[in-house]
């Protein structure tokens, strides 16, 4: 904006401002709201999804770039993206929900993920390349629990954090009676599911709180009461959501993210992360990457290798983890510490949803393939050491 502008017109600047961001708070409140539909199973007759939702003057850009099912004849449910083609000739009571990965056949998923990317359609919330869990012969095993996030070290104020904004609910852990440990729960599908996971304070602890994670488990609602329940007998669509918080809040706060943890106390467990396999954010992380790089200008100098994203600068090869996003470099796996306040991102590259992490491995990318052009001295001098 013009200083002139500002300058000129505060009230009417300072009004504009309000209500951009108060537009951009009701667009949060809506992506939540229909986000956290998926379990629900929430459909909207036809004929109001099109004139409340569809045609909203707020709402409609955000609604366009949604997929979205109708069902045009009994048990027959048409996909249709708005953003990109016509809606069918529907009844106006004619049922229509937000399609969800978990019921596409794996070619369908794919060829969404290409639509989105190649008209650049950024979604509100992740749906095409939403992550799916699905019971693993494991959790078979052990029936009432999932180890499947278990055993991780936590930055637990980021953690908790993240339980608030998710919608769970949880006690604060601290050093009183009662304090050690805790399970942050939430309750799915109308209220009739519930998930807990199950989370300690570590033993040893520095500046930071680390916790420690442990299973998730789910209950569901009898008689106005919850009982646990096999997950062989959660709803697959339940199982997945839930799953998938639960991965984002150890993928998001695990120390193995902080690159400051290389050389410390849980030195095995950073490791561990290192070579672990890559879980289902990741690979979905790895799937957009595939689409994206190709259209970059350091196509030519990235290739993506099993869990690496590998990067040829002018002095030296890096891996990029595409879980943590840190790096060690060519021929002799010495760490790289970029600390993320310092990097350069050097391009804007468009991602169909909102990735923090790919963000960070893109701008890495980006800065490591011009290594000889990096004027930060701690960088250079790590770089240099071994080159």
């Amino acid at each position: 904006m013009p200083a002139a502008v500002r300058r000129d017109h505060k009230d009417e600047v300072k009004e504009l401002r309000d209500l951009v961001k108060r537009v951009n708070a009701q667009l949060v409140t809506l992506a939540r709201a229909l986000e956290g539909g998926f379990t629900v199973e929430a459909t909207h007759p036809f004929g109001r999804w099109r004139d409340t939702l569809l045609h909203h003057p707020i709402a409609a850009p955000a609604v366009r770039t949604l997929i979205w099912q109708i069902e045009v004849e009994p048990g027959t449910w048409q996909t249709v993206l708005p953003e990109a083609g016509e809606l069918p000739d529907a009844a106006d009571d004619a049922p229509v929900r937000l399609w969800h990965p978990i019921r596409s056949r794996p070619d369908e998923v794919r060829a969404w993920r290409d639509l989105l990317v190649d008209r650049r359609i950024r979604q509100p919330f992740k749906q095409a390349f939403r992550e799916i869990y699905l019971l693993t012969p494991a959790e078979e095993e052990t029936g009432t629990y999932s180890n499947r996030f278990a055993a991780h070290l936590v930055h637990y104020r980021r953690m908790f954090a993240l339980f608030r904004a998710r919608g769970w609910t949880s006690s604060l852990l601290g050093p009183w009676d009662g304090g050690s440990t805790d399970e942050a729960a939430r309750t799915l599908a109308a209220g009739e599911w519930r998930v807990r996971f199950s989370h300690v304070l570590a033993d040893w602890q520095g500046e930071d709180e680390i916790a420690g994670t442990n299973r998730v488990a789910f209950d569901r609602r009898d008689d106005g009461a919850w009982r646990e329940a096999p997950l062989a007998r959660v709803p697959p669509l339940v199982l997945s959501e839930a799953m998938r918080d639960v991965d984002l809040f150890v993928g998001v706060t695990s120390i193995a993210a902080d690159p400051m943890w290389e050389d410390g106390e849980a030195h095995e467990y950073w490791m561990r992360e290192w070579y672990a396999d890559l879980g289902e954010s990741t690979q979905t992380r790895k799937d957009a990457l595939r689409r994206i790089l190709p259209r970059t200008k350091i196509a030519d100098r990235c290739t993506i290798d099993g869990r690496y994203l590998v990067v040829k600068g002018e002095l030296r090869t890096y891996r990029i983890h595409l879980g943590s996003a840190n790096i060690v470099m060519e021929p002799d796996d010495a760490f790289l510490c970029i600390v993320p306040e310092r990097r350069k991102t050097g391009a804007t590259v468009f991602l169909p949803f909102e990735d923090e992490r790919l963000s960070l491995i893109l701008s890495k990318a980006f800065l490591l393939v011009a290594d000889d052009r990096i004027d930060d001295e701690s960088i250079r001098t790590q770089i240099e050491r071994g080159a």
